[in-house]
C-alpha cells in the first residue's frame, strides 16, 4: 500500500487558515493533521477539523444530484438524478426567468464563508451570475461593522501581527473566545505569558478561554466603546499618552481628548458594569504597558453600535504608542494584507449598470417584503452554496416563509441534506476541501495557502467552480471567463502588483503549500505611521465619517436593544441573548458530525443562577427562550460565569435536529449595524421560561 501526503488547507472560516497535511493510501485519504512547520499551525488541528475525514465520507453526505418530488421542508423526498437532468433543469428554469417581465435581477445568488477559498468561493461563480444580471449580493452576515470601524481608524483589515504575542508585556483578549475561535493565538499567548505578561480576558461571559486567563472583566454586552472611552479618559487625564505619537502619526487627537471627557470612570461603570476603580486600574495598566497586544474578534460588533465599538477600541494603540513595537496594537483582522487580484477572479465589470445589490441580512425581507427597503423584482430563484440560511440567517421564521413560497424555485449546492436544502427543488453535490483546488488567504496570520486536491471528488461530487461552469453552458451564457479551469484562477488570484505578494507564484505555493506574504520581519505595520486612511494617519477625527451624516469622532453608540434605551421593551424582555459558537461547531457547519453533536448534546441556554431563581427554573429543564420575533426551546444551564441579565445560547444548530425544530435565530433580528450594514444578531431581548 503506497501513502502519499498531500499539502492543503483548512477552508473553514476561523482565522488560522491552518495548513494541513492528508495522507492517501489507495486513492482513499486515511489521515488529516496539521503541518508542524507552519508557524501559526503547529501541528494541530481544532477540534472540528480533526474531523474533517468522517465528514468528507460521511453516510449521509449528498453524492448525486437530488430532485425534490414532495413538499418543500423538514422531511422533503428527494430522488437521484443525471448531471444531465438537473443542470437541463435548472438551465430551462433560470432562463425563463431571465426572459420573463421581471428579468435577471430577480435572480439571487446567496453564498457565504462555508469555504473561504478564493476559487470555490468567489471567482466562476461571480463570473456566472454578474453576466447573467442576477441581483448582486452584499456579504455582510458576519464582519462588514468590524471592517467598517477599523477602515475609518486605520484605514483597512490590518492589525498587530499576532505571530509577535509572544513578545508583547499586556495581551488582552476583548470580546473573543480564542480556545474556541481562534486556537492557534492560544500557545502564542501562552510563551507570552511564561515571561510574564498577564492576560486579561473582557467578555460577558466567563468563556472557556476566560477560565484560563489571569483574569475575567465580566463587561455588559454592547458597551465596549464605553469602557474603552473610559480608559481613554484615564490615559488623558493621568498624561499617560504618548504626544509624540499623537503629533506626529494621529489626526484629531485634542477633539479625541475632549471627547473622552464625557466618560469619567464613574459614568462608564454605570454603563459597562465594570467598578470604577478596575476601568482605572486597567487604564494605567494598558498605557505603562509597552507593547499591548489585544485582541478583539467579530462578536463585539454584532450589535447596532458594533462599527463604533471595533472603530474606537482601535484608537486605544495610538493614544498610547503601542503600535511602536513587535506586538503592539489592535488585531481583529489581517485580511487587507492579502492583496490578490479579486478584480480578475470577480469581473464585477460584467454585470450591467445599474444592478440592484441585496444584503444577505435581510434575507427574510428580501423573500417575504419585496418593497420593504430592497426593490426591484421580487426573487424568484435563489441559488445557496456555500451557507445555510434557513439556519444561519437572522429573523428565522421570516426566512422561512420565504423558503415555502410555492414560487421560489431554489438551487443548493452541497454536501448534506441541511436546513436549507430541505426546501430546495435541486440539491447538487459539491465537493470537499480534500477533492479540489484552491487558494487561501487569512484573518488571522501572514501567510497564504494552497490547497491541493487530495483524492479523487466523492461520488458524483464536483468543485463549485465546475458547476457554475457547466451550468453557463447549459444556459447558453458565452465568455471566455466562464472557461477557465482552477489553476488558472489559481495563477490570476496571485496576478497582482503589490508589494505583499511579491514571490507568491503558484510554482512556489505548489512546491511549499504555504508561504509568507512578502512583508517585513518584524511586521509592524504602523509603527511611523503609514496608516491606510486618507491622511495617512490614525484618524480619531474621521471626515469620512462626517461626510457619512455620522459622528466623527469615537463614542458609544448603544445597541438597539440596549435596556436603557428601550425600557418598555427591557420591561418584557429583560435578558440580553447572545449565541456566539459552541466549542463543536463553526456557525452551522459539523453539526451532524456524530461525535461533536454528541458532544454538544443538545441546544442549551446558559443563564446565571439568580436569573434563574427568579424565574422557578432549575438547571438542566427545558426551556423557552422568547421575543415578539419568535421563540425556541432549549436546556437551562445555570453558571455563575455569566453576568445577570445575559443568557448564553451557542449555536447553531440546524434547526432539524432540534426539538422544536427552531434555533436561536427565530429570536434574532434583521436590524442592521451603525455602519457596513451588518447583522446584529447579540442585540437581542428576550424573556426565558420553563417549558410546559
Amino acid at each position: 500500500m503506497t501513502a502519499t501526503v498531500v499539502r492543503g488547507a483548512c477552508p473553514h472560516d476561523c482565522p488560522d487558515t491552518c495548513a494541513t497535511l492528508v495522507t492517501v493510501e489507495d486513492g482513499r485519504a486515511t489521515r488529516i493533521q496539521g503541518d508542524k512547520d507552519h508557524p501559526f499551525t503547529q501541528g494541530f488541528l481544532c477540534t472540528k477539523v480533526n474531523r474533517y475525514l468522517e465528514r468528507t465520507y460521511h453516510a449521509d453526505r449528498v453524492l448525486t444530484p437530488l430532485k425534490r418530488v414532495g413538499p418543500k421542508g423538514p422531511g422533503a423526498t428527494f430522488v437521484e438524478a443525471s448531471w444531465d437532468e438537473a443542470l437541463d433543469a435548472i438551465a430551462a428554469r433560470l432562463n425563463a426567468i431571465r426572459a420573463s417581465a421581471d428579468g435577471p435581477q430577480s435572480i439571487l445568488p446567496y453564498s457565504y464563508a462555508g469555504t473561504m477559498g478564493l476559487l470555490q468561493g468567489e471567482s466562476i461563480d461571480r463570473r456566472f451570475f454578474h453576466l447573467m444580471g442576477a441581483s448582486k449580493l452584499d456579504r455582510t452576515i458576519c464582519a462588514t461593522a468590524g471592517m467598517w470601524g477599523m477602515r475609518m481608524t486605520v484605514g483597512a483589515s490590518i492589525g498587530a501581527d499576532a505571530e509577535l504575542v509572544p513578545e508583547s508585556d499586556l495581551v488582552i483578549l476583548w470580546g473573543t473566545n480564542t480556545l474556541t475561535s481562534n486556537p492557534h493565538l492560544w500557545p502564542k499567548v501562552l510563551e507570552a505569558r511564561a515571561k510574564g505578561t498577564p492576560v486579561i480576558c473582557i467578555d460577558p461571559i466567563r468563556t472557556r478561554t476566560a477560565e484560563q486567563c489571569d483574569e475575567w472583566i465580566g463587561i455588559r454586552p454592547g458597551t465596549d466603546a464605553a469602557l474603552a472611552l473610559g480608559l481613554m479618559h484615564v490615559i488623558f487625564a493621568e498624561g499617560l499618552q504618548d504626544d509624540d505619537y499623537l503629533t506626529q502619526y494621529t489626526l484629531g487627537a485634542e477633539q479625541l481628548h475632549e471627547r473622552v471627557k464625557r466618560y469619567p470612570p464613574e459614568k462608564v461603570a454605570e454603563i459597562t458594569g465594570v467598578p470604577a476603580e478596575r476601568i482605572v486600574t486597567l487604564a494605567r495598566e494598558y498605557a505603562k504597558a509597552k507593547a499591548a497586544y489585544v485582541r478583539i474578534n467579530y462578536g463585539l460588533q454584532r450589535h447596532g453600535g458594533g462599527a463604533m465599538a471595533v472603530r474606537t477600541i482601535a484608537c486605544l494603540p495610538a493614544v498610547v504608542g503601542h503600535w511602536r513595537r513587535p506586538a503592539g496594537g489592535v488585531h481583529l483582522s489581517s485580511s487587507a494584507n492579502f492583496a490578490f487580484n479579486r478584480a480578475m477572479l470577480h469581473r464585477e465589470d460584467l454585470s450591467p449598470a445599474g444592478t440592484r445589490t441585496i444584503n444577505m441580512s435581510l434575507l427574510g425581507d428580501a423573500l417575504t417584503k419585496p418593497d420593504a427597503g430592497v426593490g426591484g423584482p421580487p426573487v424568484k430563484a435563489l441559488v445557496v452554496y456555500n451557507s445555510n440560511p434557513a439556519a444561519i440567517a437572522p429573523d428565522f421564521l421570516r426566512v422561512i416563509e420565504g423558503f415555502k413560497r410555492e414560487d421560489l424555485f431554489v438551487v443548493v449546492l452541497e454536501h448534506f441534506r441541511t436546513d436549507t436544502a430541505d426546501y430546495a427543488d435541486w440539491i447538487l453535490p459539491a465537493t470537499t476541501q480534500l477533492e479540489h483546488w484552491d487558494i487561501h488567504f487569512s484573518y488571522g496570520h501572514l501567510y497564504a495557502s494552497l490547497n491541493k486536491p487530495a483524492i479523487a471528488p466523492v461520488g458524483q461530487a464536483l468543485p463549485n467552480t465546475e458547476i457554475f461552469r457547466r451550468l453557463a453552458a447549459r444556459m447558453g451564457l458565452e465568455h471566455e471567463s466562464l472557461r477557465d479551469d482552477d489553476v488558472t484562477l489559481v495563477k490570476q488570484a496571485l496576478d497582482s502588483q503589490a508589494e505583499a505578494l511579491k514571490g507568491l507564484s503558484f510554482e512556489e505555493l505548489e512546491k511549499h503549500g504555504w508561504l509568507r506574504l512578502n512583508l517585513p520581519k518584524p511586521y509592524v505595520p504602523f509603527a511611523r505611521g503609514g496608516f491606510r486612511t486618507p491622511s495617512g494617519k490614525c484618524e480619531f477625527f474621521s471626515q469620512r465619517m462626517a461626510d457619512m451624516g455620522l459622528d466623527p469622532l469615537p463614542d458609544f453608540t448603544p445597541p438597539h436593544e440596549f435596556p436603557e434605551q428601550v425600557p418598555a421593551l427591557a420591561a418584557k424582555y429583560p435578558i440580553t441573548l447572545i449565541s456566539s459558537p459552541a466549542h463543536q461547531f463553526l456557525n452551522s457547519t459539523f453539526v451532524n458530525i456524530g461525535p461533536l453533536q454528541r458532544a454538544a448534546k443538545e441546544p442549551e441556554v446558559s443563564l446565571h443562577p439568580r436569573d434563574a431563581e427568579r424565574r422557578g427554573i432549575h438547571d438542566g429543564q427545558m426551556v423557552i427562550v422568547e421575543n415578539d420575533r419568535g421563540h425556541f426551546t432549549a436546556r437551562a444551564r445555570l453558571r455563575e460565569g455569566i453576568r445577570e441579565a445575559v443568557a448564553w445560547a451557542p449555536g447553531i444548530w440546524w434547526a432539524k435536529l432540534s426539538t422544536d425544530g427552531r434555533n436561536v435565530n427565530a429570536v434574532t433580528s434583521q436590524k442592521l449595524t451603525d455602519m457596513g450594514a451588518g447583522p446584529t444578531f447579540y442585540d437581542c431581548l428576550v424573556e426565558i421560561r420553563a417549558a410546559d
